[in-house]
């Protein structure tokens, strides 16, 4: 059984001096992003330009693999999933139009994998189950598996942040962000609860996050 984690993080800012919108996702460089899959805005939070502003996102390393519906570019809900851990696989079967997930068994080392076997080209999406959820909060999509084909994720828990507006929480990213990110993190390597300051140099325009 894989060791199980969660993160607290808290992002905050005080007299910032604009308005801004931190946006969160995990897009770190992965072989085949943006080709073979698609990562999915994980939170999206506004900072005044005045006075003290807090976000809280909180991560849970249980990952799981869903059948995501998704309108207009967002995954609004999954139609149902099923918990993974690395070296795991599923497979994901349809009768009489209700999908279902396969009990994991063991599959590739240091990946999460699964197989399509419904008959037809699905959407499938990777995430990490959050405590009180039925479902898990999707992080990378993958679109057009074919039939008899599977998906295979090297998930690791890189969590970035840019300041843009561009996007709403659990929207499919198509695309590279045209925005540096502002911070970046392994998860896996922080403490189980951190704060990080949310600054902007009033000179350049530039936005930081540091510990705070």
């Amino acid at each position: 059984m894989a060791h199980l984690f969660t993160r607290n993080l808290t992002f905050q800012s005080n007299d910032l001096g604009k308005e801004a919108t931190l946006m969160l996702t995990f897009d770190a460089q992965m072989d085949g992003l943006y080709e073979e899959f698609l990562p999915v805005v994980w939170k999206v939070s506004k900072f005044g330009k005045s006075g003290p502003y807090r976000a809280n996102a909180t991560y849970t390393s249980q990952l799981a693999f869903s059948k995501p519906q998704v309108v207009d570019g967002n995954i609004i809900d999954a139609e149902t999933c099923v918990k993974v851990n690395v070296g795991e696989k599923t497979t994901l079967t349809e009768a009489n139009e209700v999908y279902h997930f396969s009990s994991p068994i063991k599959g590739a080392s240091n990946a999460l994998q699964a197989v399509n076997n419904t008959g037809a080209i699905q959407d499938i999406a990777v995430g990490f189950m959050t405590k009180g959820d039925l479902m898990p909060k999707p992080a990378l999509y993958f679109t057009d598996v074919g039939d008899g084909s599977h998906v295979t994720a090297r998930f690791t828990p890189i969590l970035r942040a840019y300041i843009t507006s561009d996007y709403q929480e659990t929207a499919i990213i198509r695309g590279a962000i045209d925005t540096p990110a502002v911070w970046m993190e392994d998860l896996a390597s922080l403490p189980q609860s951190t704060t990080w300051n949310l600054t902007r140099d009033p000179a350049s325009g530039r936005y930081k996050m540091h510990p705070a």
